[in-house]
């Protein structure tokens, strides 16, 4: 089987940085004309196709490509907007490799626009983006609700993949997709107190997106369900581990678990305990969310809760697809499977 070619193999062919290449491959500010059109010929000519932007280039300069405006079977562009550069470890990755292969059957292009500080602060919409020729929007890491309003206005077709907390605004008029962030938490909440784990807290910012509140509620109401108090103690927003680290330390003890907003802030509390001269599971287990690839081979290899990255593709699929068809359909909210995958920072009976 051919080796998938990474931006890091990009990077090493030219003799820059990984940072770099990706600035080019999301057509990101701050790189020059000639910087960028060096590395996207390079990552023409080594393969490179995970993202439309690159392959908007190829079927320009004549080679291989999906379906491009110039060809019969084109149907439109997909936006994609995020706020963030998507890197492998994002379980957005992997189901955007999928999401792409799959509209590119059907006809159309995904272009990603990376949305600014400056686009936020200022309500602009990202300056590669044509209104004009987009079929419809998909947006991944836009947590920005007032933003995020401006996109649901400009009256194409919008998919959010997460989103901003709710609370007790009003949805957004645009489908949702969601990974479900209730039942296995739920399961695995009862599960630790049915073992004798009864002291459980909660790490990471939950009001940070959709997600981490619907995983934070999770978390609570299983403990209400189950009829133990959460001690509110045991509740820290700030995963961060320079600020983590004082934290654990002046709490004088610590839970029998943490669960976290996902797995980036379970890392975060490995590198906290170290620094205090503890680990986990000695000291207390942990628990992330998304089973990213660091997942497994952390110290220790971490519990967590898998997403089906290729399901959410194709549901993602579905609901744009269905959307451009028939756009009077009431907006819609779907959350896909997960799964509980126990390693060792948790014990197991």
């Amino acid at each position: 089987m051919k080796k998938r070619v990474t931006i890091q193999d990009i990077a090493d062919a030219l003799g820059i940085s990984r940072n770099t290449v990706s600035k080019a491959i999301n057509n990101s500010d701050g790189l020059a004309d000639a910087t960028r059109e060096k590395i996207l010929q390079k990552a023409i000519e080594m393969g490179y196709k995970q993202f439309s932007y690159v392959a908007a280039v190829t079927a320009v300069a004549g080679g291989p490509a999906g379906a491009s405006a110039q060809s019969p079977g084109f149907h439109g562009e997909i936006a994609l907007f995020t706020t963030i550069f998507l890197d492998q470890s994002h379980f957005a990755s992997l189901m955007l490799d999928k999401f792409q292969r799959e509209i590119s059957q059907l006809g159309y292009t995904l272009n990603t626009h990376r949305v600014t500080e400056e686009d936020l602060k200022n309500g602009t919409l990202p300056i590669t983006f044509r209104p004009e020729r987009t079929s419809a929007i998909l947006c991944i890491e836009m947590f920005d609700r007032e933003y995020d309003e401006l996109v649901c206005s400009l009256g194409l077709p919008v998919l959010f993949v997460d989103g901003p907390s709710k609370h007790s605004l009003p949805a957004l008029n645009a489908d949702q997709l969601y990974m479900d962030n209730s039942t296995e938490i739920m399961r695995f909440v009862r599960e630790m107190l049915a073992r004798g784990y009864r002291r459980i807290g909660f790490l990471g910012d939950y009001d940070h997106c959709q997600s981490f509140f619907e995983r934070y509620a999770a978390f609570r109401f299983a403990m209400l369900m189950e009829g133990v108090p959460v001690a509110e103690r045991f509740i820290i927003r700030d995963s961060r581990p320079e600020k983590l680290a004082a934290t654990l330390r002046d709490l004088g003890e610590l839970p029998d678990l943490f669960l976290c907003v996902n797995d980036f802030a379970a890392f975060d509390a490995i590198r906290a305990l170290t620094a205090l001269g503890k680990s986990a599971p000695e000291d207390v287990m942990l628990c992330g969310f998304d089973d990213c690839a660091e997942s497994r081979t952390s110290q220790p290899p971490l519990t967590t809760i898998h997403i089906h990255t290729q399901v959410m593709a194709f549901s993602a699929v579905h609901l744009l697809m269905s959307r451009i068809k028939e756009p009077s359909l009431d907006n819609r909210i779907v959350h896909t499977q997960t799964d509980l995958i126990e390693r060792e920072s948790t014990k197991r009976e």
